[in-house]
């Protein structure tokens, strides 16, 4: 098929053009430019989902998939997973949790594998989300790797982004350090029927009160689910929709938007310069073996000295 064909038929709800249409972006093929150009438009709700391994992640997704598609949007997910650094293979299993939507043709799930790319996310994830918008969904969730406090590049991809806590975890504030803490929209309390919720609870506030904030800037809710029960999920959607709400009520969303473009453009740039540039093993040993150092290394890499 024509990417023309893929791209429209992606908009008719034919989850495998989408899946075709992703994969030429992934794998940077030779169709990939014109995929980029012809899947492009739309306006969907970007929400990025972080926290640490345990939290219950792709349970509060799977649950978030289910309240808007009662509403009739269409929803596509990018569950992120790591890449081993041996192997380079990648388990993707976060969308076991999410097989409740396998048959439903409004939603779409994609495991993405990191290839190496560190912040949480894949270098072509941006890419796929712009994707996913142009092919007509409404709602697109990226799920990231959950790595921990440096998991920062969600932020510049997403409109919105909910910052997963447990309680149970270590302290509330050990939780929430600076780094991670400081990207998050909404704080979402998950697990909240076990010990220790509510302790979670004031130990954000108290973090919270800490913060000085201009009249008129966003102050982040904290909402208790329980995302195995979808309880909360109610208020938590309440939340992101105002949220987007403030966004869009002055220069925000604009602004998200182009940090957003240059996120993209950057990691593939990154992903361009790992393609192009490799260490032979000879340099590598000099250096170990003491006999260059690393910056002249890399200038070789580079092509700067001979």
């Amino acid at each position: 098929m024509q990417v023309s064909d893929l791209v429209a038929a992606a908009r008719a709800g034919d989850r495998r053009a989408t899946a075709r249409l992703i994969t030429a972006v992934e794998n940077s093929t030779a169709d990939a430019p014109d995929v980029a150009r012809l899947a492009t438009g739309g306006d969907a709700l970007i929400i990025g989902v972080t926290g640490s391994p345990g939290v219950g992640k792709s349970t509060l997704v799977s649950a978030l998939i289910t309240a808007w598609r009662e509403t009739g949007l269409r929803v596509g997910v990018l569950a992120v997973d790591p890449s081993s650094p041996f192997s380079g293979g990648a388990i993707l299993g976060d969308r076991v949790r999410m097989a409740d939507h396998a048959l439903d043709d409004g939603v779409y799930i994609r495991s993405v594998a990191t290839r190496g790319h560190l912040g949480g996310l894949a270098a072509t994830t941006g890419a796929a989300v712009r994707l996913l918008e142009g092919v007509g969904f409404d709602v697109v969730i990226v799920e990231t790797v959950g790595v921990g406090q440096a998991e920062v590049e969600i932020a510049a991809l997403a409109d919105t982004t909910l910052l997963l806590l447990a309680p149970g975890m270590g302290d509330g504030i050990q939780a929430v350090k600076a780094g991670v803490v400081e990207i998050a929209d909404v704080y979402v309390v998950n697990k909240a029927d076990r010990p220790g919720a509510d302790g979670t609870v004031r130990d954000l506030r108290a973090l919270m009160s800490l913060v000085r904030r201009e009249p008129g800037e966003w102050r982040q809710p904290i909402c208790s689910t329980v995302a195995s029960e979808a309880k909360g999920i109610d208020d938590l959607v309440a939340a992101i929709t105002k949220h987007r709400d403030w966004l869009a009520g002055g220069d925000h969303l604009a602004d998200k938007r182009r940090r957003r473009a240059e996120a993209e453009i950057r990691a593939r740039v990154d992903a361009e310069l790992r393609r192009r540039y490799t260490v032979p093993e000879a340099l590598a040993e000099q250096v170990a073996n003491g006999e260059t150092d690393v910056a002249t290394a890399v200038g070789r890499v580079l092509g700067d000295t001979a």
